[in-house]
């Protein structure tokens, strides 16, 4: 038995429940849907011309200024959550207790705020205190403060996922507990966590739009800006491309992701999985 039954298995009548629900979701999901576009087309909203404002330059420049600055606030809070968000997983698996209480409480804390909060925390406190920051730092340490914990998280269960034996072994060779973690424990459980990543990459990315409270020029606060300048008529077509542009760049995230996996996978084989004697200890 190489893994742990987590709840029993569904029976014919759960599938056939499970088959007629998700039927009847999609169609009502459908149905929203068509009467959604059935009165924007009674409108006027599918006219030619209206979308033809997303072929025009100055469109398309201001949209595309916003998806670079949307990218870049992202990919840097990334980068930065996943280093802190390493080091809170360590700390909170260390055996010196108040190491373990510090990570801890960064965690709660800043898992338990809004992420919208910590922003104006960074974008209005830290002025207050004589420490100038921008709307693109404040947006990143906000994204970083909240996602670090997340992340921290995902980096501890995917450690503490592992057998105890990979633990034994590396002692065993003469590793230390650091040595452990960095070069046998961290690299395996990131790629036990890869799913959980990528969906808080998507999250991180979606969540930069709240930059726009503070007056960041993300895609969306572009998008707007666009609208206020062309009129509201024009809202339509610009929304629905902002949204176009987030699914694609989500998309490509998840076949990054999916892709990365197989690579790792052709190469280092699946990840180790937990054996019988393991979960007898």
């Amino acid at each position: 038995m190489s893994e742990a039954l987590l709840y029993d298995a569904v029976g014919p009548r759960g599938r056939r429940r499970i088959v007629a629900g998700s039927v009847v979701g999609v169609l009502v999901v459908a149905a929203i849907v068509g009467v959604a576009i059935a009165r924007l087309a009674a409108k006027g909203g599918f006219e030619a011309d209206l979308w033809q404002v997303l072929t025009q330059s100055d469109v398309q420049r201001l949209l595309a200024r916003g998806l670079v600055a949307t990218l870049r606030a992202a990919v840097l809070a990334m980068v930065l959550s996943m280093l802190v968000g390493a080091l809170l997983a360590v700390g909170r698996l260390s055996r010196q207790s108040w190491l373990a209480r510090a990570a801890g409480a960064w965690v709660e804390l800043f898992r338990g705020l809004p992420l919208l909060l910590l922003i104006l925390f960074v974008f209005l406190g830290l002025p207050a205190l004589g420490v100038t920051v921008s709307t693109f730092w404040a947006l990143v340490v906000g994204l970083t403060l909240y996602n670090s914990a997340v992340i921290g998280e995902i980096f501890r269960a995917g450690i503490l996922s592992l057998p105890s034996g990979q633990t034994e072994a590396a002692y065993a060779i003469g590793l230390r507990r650091g040595q452990t973690l960095r070069m046998i424990l961290l690299p395996q459980a990131v790629r036990r966590m890869l799913p959980a990543l990528v969906s808080q990459a998507v999250t991180l990315l979606k969540d930069t739009s709240l930059g726009f409270v503070i007056g960041y020029t993300e895609l969306l606060r572009n998008g707007r800006t666009g609208v206020e300048f062309l009129g509201g008529k024009y809202s339509i077509p610009i929304y629905t491309a902002i949204a176009v542009i987030y699914i694609a760049v989500n998309a490509s995230l998840s076949f990054a992701a999916r892709w990365l996996d197989r690579r790792t996978r052709q190469r280092w084989g699946h990840a180790v999985e937990t054996s019988v004697a393991d979960e007898a200890a």
